[in-house]
This record gives C-alpha cells, sequence and structure tokens, in this order.
C-alpha cells in the first residue's frame, strides 16, 4: 500500500517509543525488580530491545534472557509483580514525550482528527501516562493490552479502532515503531508509518514494510493537515 494522507480520517498511535520515550522509567522499574530477587542489573539497551509484547513478556525475557524463554512458574509470578508495583509507583518520574509529541497531536486534535492510543502497555499503566503526560483529553479511544482479547501483533485493536470510528481501512492511519505495529496493521489492512527512533528491538525499522517513515510527529502532522 502507498501511505496517501489525504484519505486519513483517523489515526491510531503506539505509545512507548512512538509518542513517549518511557525507557527510563521502564528500565528502572525492571532494575528495582530484579534487584528485589536477587539478580545483577541490565543496562538500559538491553531492557530496549525486551520492549514491546506487554510487561508480561518483558519481565520474561529480563528473567530468561531470551525473547521467547519461560521461566520457573513462581519466580515469574514473584518477579511481575514487583515489576508491576516498582513501575506504577515512578510511572511518570522520568518518562518525556519525544520532541514535538505534544504540540503536533494537539494541532491534529484541533483539526478535528479523531484519534487513539493502541499499546501493549497494560491499560492502568497507559492512562496514568497519558493523565500524567497531559494527553489523556487528546484521543476518543484508548486500548491497553488487556483492554481487549487480543494485542498487536492481532489485528483485533486496529479494527476495533475503525470500527469505533467508522472508517474504512484506506481511511484510518496507524503509527508505531515495531514489527508488532506494522504486523497488526498489515492484517487490519490499514495504512501504517513508522517513526525510527523508538524501540524497534532486533529489527531496523526501514525492513518493517511500513508504507513510510517519518522523522517525527510533527513530519506527520504536516503531512495530513
Amino acid at each position: 500500500m502507498t501511505f496517501d494522507p489525504r484519505a486519513i480520517r483517523a489515526v491510531g498511535f503506539d505509545l512507548d517509543g512512538t509518542l513517549l520515550d518511557t525507557l527510563p522509567d521502564i528500565a528502572a522499574a525492571a532494575n528495582a525488580m530484579l534487584r528485589d530477587i536477587g539478580r545483577p542489573v541490565v543496562a538500559a539497551d538491553v531492557v530496549r530491545g525486551y520492549i514491546g509484547d506487554g510487561i508480561g513478556r518483558l519481565t520474561k525475557r529480563l528473567l530468561t534472557g531470551s525473547m521467547d524463554a519461560e521461566p520457573e512458574e513462581g519466580l515469574f509470578a514473584t518477579a511481575l509483580a514487583a515489576f508491576e508495583r516498582h513501575y506504577f509507583a515512578g510511572v511518570s518520574r522520568l518518562t518525556k514525550p519525544f520532541p514535538g509529541v505534544v504540540d503536533a497531536l494537539r494541532a491534529l486534535h484541533a483539526e478535528g482528527m479523531r484519534m487513539a492510543c493502541v499499546t501493549n502497555k497494560a491499560e492502568r499503566f497507559t492512562l496514568a501516562l497519558l493523565r500524567d503526560q497531559g494527553l489523556a483529553d487528546l484521543f476518543a479511544v484508548v486500548l491497553g493490552g488487556d483492554t481487549l482479547p487480543r494485542r498487536k501483533p492481532d489485528p483485533l485493536p486496529l479494527v476495533h479502532c475503525m470500527d469505533r470510528f467508522a472508517t474504512s481501512p484506506v481511511e484510518f492511519l496507524y503509527v508505531g515503531d515495531s514489527a508488532n505495529d506494522v504486523a497488526a496493521a498489515r492484517v487490519a489492512g490499514c495504512q501504517v508509518v513508522c517513526v525510527p527512533y523508538g524501540y524497534a528491538g532486533r529489527h531496523d525499522v526501514r525492513d518493517l514494510g511500513a508504507d513510510a517513515i517519518v522523522a517525527g510527529i510533527p513530519d506527520l502532522v504536516r503531512l495530513l493537515t
């Protein structure tokens, strides 16, 4: 699909690595959890590579050092509870919007564009972040990773947005930074644009197959308005 900004009537945005630089607070919570269970702390770049599939999978990756391995069940339960406790306590302590994001989103909202936030982060963390960063009033739909029965890369969250906004796939744009974002959009049939500065993990954002790559959210807004 060729990106056609003229067709867009609604936009969905990923959160971590797209709108907000959440890595500092995620890494801090991860290392607090590891200290709680007597494990060595890890560098922020290690945590960066594990982000994208929710805190549960992130915790498993921290425990195993593998993208897909499963830790011992009791250890995982203890570690996940610690991670969630530490993260919720400091969810916005160091997190900041990427440059120009807030003004760009407000400009898009002022133009009447309908917007959604669609992330794999649990809903309670997502809502707290949007509130703390002054973005909560901009999104008509907010979907966390536990809001619906399935999350990205499943297309369900994007299909749900299109249903809520009464838009066809060609009229809906999803904006993200990872393979999960592109995969969900491809199956949903909608347009997808990526930013290059996020948490693409092991992938080069140029190889994900997005319809376009924009330098940042302000550049995207200029295309849409």
